[in-house]
């Protein structure tokens, strides 16, 4: 069974609240295939547990939304094979909501020791990707989470660039004052950095001088 999306214009975008097995992602991928469209997809669906005794548990699926990115994997695979059309665009990517990537701080000052304070020489949780970060970030600004997103390797350092430059980010320990640099020449509009990749306050002041000099209309954050 797929969904029926037949009456959506080339470049609509569909969201399906309840998606289920992800028939509606289905769906749009194969009309794209049929008329050459931009129609994108946002599939949401609690992780609903499958039944212990179901094919699709035993086949290792523990919950809808895991059989659901399958079969969008699968369905997006076939339809290029059967088309033959290698531009076809059946990328996606898969979101989960989370609590705050911040530390919560349950204590007065007066109330902390030093053991206390040597576990928070960072504000970030400890089990947090990159990728976390920068998309709490994108959400913050308002930045569509479906922009293009890479990763360059600059002066050692993994920098994460979205669509372009909208957004770089670098959250790597103790960044260099030359990757700074080669980050602020390509003049992003928005730039974020971990406060513990500075080694001092005057390590991180010389960051907005760097940008002052280099890219003066950058908005610079660190987190």
């Amino acid at each position: 069974y797929l969904a029926d999306v037949s009456q959506t214009s080339n470049d609509d975008i569909i969201l399906d609240f309840f998606s289920g097995s992800a028939t509606t992602a289905h769906a749009v991928m194969q009309l794209n295939a049929e008329d050459g469209g931009k129609r994108k997809f946002i599939m949401v669906q609690l992780p609903e547990v499958c039944d212990e005794k179901s094919e699709a548990y035993k086949a290792g699926y523990q919950n809808i939304c895991e059989i659901g990115k399958e079969r969008i994997r699968r369905a997006g695979k076939k339809i290029k094979e059967e088309t033959g059309k290698t531009d076809l665009d059946i990328g996606f990517r898969v979101l989960k909501l989370g609590e705050s990537n911040m530390k919560d701080v349950y204590y007065a000052p007066a109330d902390y020791n030093q053991s206390m304070l040597d576990k928070m020489t960072s504000n970030i949780k400890e089990d947090r990707t990159p990728e976390d970060l920068l998309y709490a970030c994108m959400l913050e600004w308002g930045l569509e989470l479906s922009l293009p997103h890479k990763v360059e390797n600059i002066a050692g350092y993994n920098v994460h660039i979205v669509n372009d430059g909208d957004l770089i980010t670098c959250f790597d320990n103790k960044i260099s004052e030359e990757a700074i640099k080669q980050i602020a020449d390509k003049e992003p509009l928005r730039a974020v950095f971990r406060d513990s990749s500075f080694a001092s306050d005057a390590a991180r002041v010389n960051v907005g001088e760097i940008f002052k000099l280099k890219s003066p209309n950058t908005t610079i954050k660190v987190i």
